[in-house]
């Protein structure tokens, strides 16, 4: 057990120092400390918090999602109305424009949504796939009509990945470079992209709310490593830094100069299972993977009180949670006797981890004890984060853990993109079960909230049954800032309004 806790080392130490301390010191530029670097700036080409927090301040959607993550507002849209039949809306686009000076019009708006629902690139078309038409009927106008009534439709136009794009400009300039350096429609430009090191934003003038916004800039900061990110802010060197482990929060909260927040959250931490390799077909063998985890002693040993136990996909708190769904005990004597009545008593995998991730690893760790303890091998293998991500959407995988937390209000896109097609191989795990395929798009389409909630208990149900992934806790966002900063805030679904942040 002595590997269980990272230590910080003089090597930490140094790395902590290394950051130029110009930006920190920069006016008015807001400094943000995070693992990963960005991946992309084309919203519909990622499913990852690290490139949608990012691009909710960079571009805006039709609608937004409020600060207290619970209601729906108006974005770009100012108003609509819907039909009686609910297959037709009307949006009213408010006067913006593009940060290049150009107007935002209804016709950038009906493109972007075609475009997430048709391009072959498109991570999200099949929660698009309901619309029929969306026209611009002129500048301001947008009329959208679907195939057939869609609870969860307004929801989706929240979605960072349906963020509205210039058509001008993605047709002249192409999706690569447009994905490099995009035509704003929110808050802040993206002026610098450095690979693997920053994405450097700027104050967009032409944004619709420009006076709302505080900021000169902000600068997102890829530090990988956890303890260094908190030395940087701790030092001075970042104003602030997300993904706070949970062993340094005490500690961060005695330092005067530090604020550090905790806020509800969408997030749960579950164990990814890639059904295509082997055994790890069989539900049976999965099953033997649930029970051979003991969730309790995991949340107690990393969370240090800040998560609990999960039991469903679908986070506690949120639209349609089932608080009585199966929760497996802790039992690797049963776990045993189902791996060799399937066969697969010997059972070898590999464990894909972030390297330099606190919790992931120690998290690991004690998984990889537990597996022992029903005879099951788990093969570590650390991976730098950015490369860990490709590893999975590959599926050059066994077991990984990782992380959601919700995009919209409505249960549609998580359970959609999980348990409900096949185009990303349902969260790269490869799952399929046909019967749960088709309550999930049924689950769409129903629009009385009673019969809908037992659609979305069912699937809950099957999902446990089947072990589509293993669920392992539910956890706030914890992120720290430097005394000088005011209202850094996340809300539920993990959007930053950096719009209202200040730096004095």
């Amino acid at each position: 057990m002595t590997n269980r806790w990272k230590s910080i080392g003089l090597a930490a130490l140094l790395a902590g120092l290394t950051l130029s301390a110009s930006y920190a010191e920069a006016a008015g530029v807001l400094t943000i400390g995070r693992r990963e670097d960005s991946t992309t700036f084309d919203p519909i080409k990622t499913a990852q918090n690290i490139d949608n927090w990012v691009f909710s301040n960079v571009y805006d959607v039709l609608i937004r999602v409020d600060k207290t993550g619970t209601k729906l507002e108006p974005g770009l849209a100012e108003n609509w109305t819907a039909s009686d039949d609910g297959l037709t809306y009307t949006f009213k686009i408010r006067d913006a424009k593009f940060s290049d000076g150009s107007p935002l019009t209804a016709d950038d708006a009906a493109y972007s949504l075609l475009r997430i629902r048709d391009d072959a690139a498109s991570l999200w078309s099949d929660s698009y796939k309901v619309i029929d038409t969306a026209v611009a009927t002129d500048a301001h106008t947008l009329t959208i009509k679907l195939k057939n009534p869609s609870a969860p439709f307004l929801s989706t136009l929240a979605l960072p990945n349906a963020s509205v794009i210039s058509k001008k400009g993605m047709e002249s300039l192409g999706p690569d470079a447009y994905a490099e350096k995009p035509i704003a429609s929110g808050a802040f430009t993206v002026d610098e992209w450095r690979r693997g090191d920053r994405v450097i934003l700027k104050k967009n003038p032409n944004f619709w709310q420009a006076d709302r916004v505080k900021l000169d800039g902000v600068e997102w900061i890829s530090v990988p490593d956890d303890n260094t990110r908190m030395l940087n802010v701790q030092a001075g060197e970042l104003d602030t830094a997300i993904f706070v482990p949970f062993s340094r929060v005490e500690e961060l909260k005695k330092d005067p100069n530090l604020n550090v927040d905790i806020d509800a959250s969408t997030r749960e931490d579950h164990l990814l299972i890639n059904h295509a390799h082997g055994a790890l077909g069989k539900k049976e063998v999965r099953q033997a993977l649930d029970l051979a985890i003991d969730k309790k002693a995991i949340v107690d040993a990393v969370t240090f009180g800040q998560g609990t136990v999960a039991n469903s996909y679908i986070p506690k708190g949120a639209l349609y949670y089932y608080a009585d769904n199966l929760q497996r005990p802790y039992d690797p004597e049963k776990a045993k006797e189902l791996l060799a009545a399937a066969g697969a008593a010997d059972l070898t995998l590999t464990y894909l981890i972030r390297a330099g991730d606190e919790v992931d690893e120690q998290t690991a760790v004690l998984v990889q004890q537990q597996l022992q303890k029903a005879g099951i091998t788990a093969n570590l293998q650390k991976v730098d984060p950015s490369q860990e991500w490709d590893m999975t959407v590959a599926g050059d995988y066994d077991i990984s853990v990782n992380y959601w937390t919700n995009d919209i209000l409505d249960p549609d896109q998580k359970t959609t993109f999980v348990l409900g097609h096949d185009s990303n191989n349902n969260y790269s795990t490869n799952y399929k079960n046909e019967a749960v395929k088709e309550l999930v798009a049924k689950a769409r389409l129903e629009l009385d909230p009673k019969k809908r909630e037992q659609m979305y208990v069912d699937l809950q149900k099957m999902a446990k049954d089947d072990v589509n992934w293993i669920d392992l806790y539910y956890s706030p966002y914890i992120n720290v800032s430097r005394k000088n900063i005011e209202n850094f805030y996340q809300n539920p679904l993990g959007r930053f309004f950096l719009e209202d942040t200040v730096k004095n």
